[in-house]
């Protein structure tokens, strides 16, 4: 018997006993159960032997060091040192793919954890970027970039990299500079960032306008190596990774 008809054969055997099933059974309801995972079994022999396999695995991919941190930081808005440091990662990483971005967005709800002071693992930096999200450039006019803060301000906020200076009053936009000058509709600004808001989510609909799109598609282009690749730099360097609060957003 050929493989087409093996395969057509067990897909009708298959279709049938679920036909069967379907006239023989009823949903008549819909329990659930919440199973806490924690240390509460740490002690237990018979499940620590059982688990030993899938935890040297887990702890191979989240254990190795890649740099180390000068201080504790989490993110906050109007400003923190978290997503200051995570939007001016976002600027490094355009050298990764010849791209020279005059600003850098991270959206505060994607930051997911504290960066903890001292040695950072990978586990610590999948912690803070767990998600899918690859980084991407695109081209805004200082109009764009204008209605998109504009917009920002009545929402959650957002990490800029060094050099932009956003200034809001009563979650209105007051002002908006980059080194020092001001933004102007005739002036076009690269910005690097991740996919998911060029999409339009988190409140970042302008960035749907911008022209000149660059997205990465291939794996190295997840955040989560970028960022991970930029305290490697660091520590190769023999340098501590660190960040200030700098006054690039303000909330009067």
């Amino acid at each position: 018997m050929k493989r087409k008809h093996i395969i057509a054969l067990l897909c009708a055997l298959l279709c049938g006993s679920a036909n069967v099933m379907a006239q023989k059974y009823k949903l008549t309801a819909i329990e659930r159960e919440q199973i806490v995972i924690d240390n509460r079994y740490a002690d237990d022999a018979k499940g620590a032997e059982f688990l030993k396999p899938y935890k040297a695995k887990v702890d191979s991919v989240m254990s190795p060091v890649v740099g180390t941190s000068a201080k504790y930081m989490r993110s906050h808005a109007p400003e923190s040192e978290l997503s200051n440091l995570l939007s001016d990662i976002m600027v490094w990483g355009g050298k990764i793919y010849a791209e020279t971005p005059d600003i850098g967005l991270y959206n505060l709800g994607g930051i997911r954890a504290a960066l903890p002071a001292g040695v950072v693992t990978y586990g610590d930096i999948l912690n803070i970027a767990p998600f899918e999200n690859k980084i991407c450039f695109l081209t805004l006019n200082g109009e764009q970039l204008t209605n998109l803060f504009r917009r920002l301000g009545k929402g959650h906020g957002t990490g800029v990299s060094k050099g932009l200076k956003v200034v809001y009053k009563d979650r209105e936009l007051v002002s908006i500079t980059y080194n020092g000058e001001p933004v102007t509709a005739d002036k076009t600004y690269r910005i690097a960032t991740i996919d998911y808001l060029i999409q339009g989510n988190d409140g970042y609909k302008e960035l749907r306008n911008g022209s000149m799109l660059v997205s990465p598609r291939d794996a190295y282009a997840n955040t989560r190596n970028i960022i991970a690749d930029y305290f490697r730099e660091k520590a190769a360097a023999g340098e501590q990774v660190d960040a200030q609060i700098e006054g690039r957003v303000v909330s009067e």
